[in-house]
């Protein structure tokens, strides 16, 4: 798949992505529209879940996970394990890390407003959205 062609969202991603008029919004919007596989890992959808949120904002943001919702399966584990130990074992960033592996693994661009800390993962196959403001029609 080419680059771009998938997009993988952060919790806060699916949080902010719920607020309507904002960045991130527009941007799930421009996406789906345009027809890119949009997934999340297991990972951020548990924190996602975590909310609050209600069953309608859930439903609402299933719609837009085109590419479904990525299972934390063996390889992901491995992936995670890998970044964790380059990153120097850095405690706070363990989940990060699980999401980033989701992204590399399946070959998807993070969108995440996280970048400070992901930003760390970028010399180990990590690819950030570089988030681009949206104009009005």
């Amino acid at each position: 798949m080419e680059r771009g062609a998938m997009i993988c969202l952060d919790a806060n991603y699916l949080i902010r992505g719920l607020v309507v008029g904002s960045l991130q919004e527009k941007m799930i919007l421009a996406w789906y529209r345009s027809g890119k596989k949009i997934i999340t890992s297991a990972i951020a959808w548990y924190e996602f879940l975590c909310g609050p949120v209600s069953k309608e904002q859930i439903q609402i943001m299933t719609l837009f996970l085109t590419g479904g919702i990525i299972p934390f399966r063996e390889i992901h584990a491995q992936e995670s394990a890998h970044l964790f130990n380059q990153v120097n074992r850095a405690r706070r960033l363990r989940v990060d890390a699980m999401i980033a592996a989701t992204a590399i693994v399946e070959r998807a661009e993070l969108a995440t407003e996280n970048e400070k800390d992901f930003q760390l993962f970028v010399p180990f196959g990590l690819n950030l959205i570089e988030p681009v403001p949206l104009h009005e029609h």
